[in-house]
């Protein structure tokens, strides 16, 4: 488990990164794009959620990754329209976009370790 200290400096990296280069999202994954369906949003809706994460949405990471470049990936999760979000996200490789591996309707109750300590 990571620190609040440390998210924080993740979550502040991410945004700024997210900011200047944007994101690519796992369309291609059908629980990613059902999840659009059941909430009703638009697929640009995602990235404000995305600016929205705060340390108390924390679930775990940082976690390997060698998949998509190899940048370490983070779990967060997130209350969208009365429905838990199970979000991974990752910084994905220097100079372009960070990628969202994850943005579902969670399938199981997540645990947010830093919620107690703030």
């Amino acid at each position: 488990m990571s620190t609040k200290d440390e998210v924080a400096v993740f979550l502040r990296d991410f945004k700024v990164k997210l900011g200047v280069w944007g994101v690519i999202y796992r369309d291609e994954r059908f629980k990613n794009t059902q999840t659009l369906l059941t909430l009703d949003i638009v697929p640009a809706a995602r990235t404000k959620i995305l600016e929205e994460l705060e340390v108390t949405d924390y679930c775990e990471g940082p976690i390997e990754e060698k998949l998509y470049g190899g940048s370490m990936m983070w779990v967060f999760g997130k209350a969208v329209k009365g429905h838990e979000v199970y979000i991974k996200i990752t910084m994905g490789i220097a100079s372009n976009k960070v990628l969202c591996i994850s943005f579902h309707v969670s399938e199981h109750a997540m645990n947010y370790p830093l919620k107690s300590e703030l």
